[in-house]
């Protein structure tokens, strides 16, 4: 899976922002913390939800269960949204 090209992002201060350039179907912006940033730069190249989990756990201290509940929580609203390629 893949965040789609029409989705770009970008960071201001702790707050990160995933905006589609394309009008259809989702024309809105999306705020995110960290954890959001995280997943969606993973996104940006071909990756699976595994493989983001696995990534996030080398990188947090964090227990691996609350991890695959941020990430598949991440993932399911990109989903919803539009913004994921699979």
């Amino acid at each position: 899976m893949k965040l789609k090209e029409t989705f770009v992002t970008h960071q201001f201060d702790d707050t990160y922002v995933i905006v589609n350039t394309e009008k259809n179907p989702f024309n809105g912006i999306i705020n995110g913390n960290q954890t959001t940033a995280f997943i969606a730069e993973c996104l940006k190249n071909e990756t699976t939800k595994e493989e983001i989990i696995e990534k996030m756990a080398d990188k947090y201290d964090a227990p691996i269960d609350i991890i695959t509940e941020d990430v598949n929580k991440v993932i399911d609203t990109l989903k919803n949204i539009g913004a994921i390629d699979e």
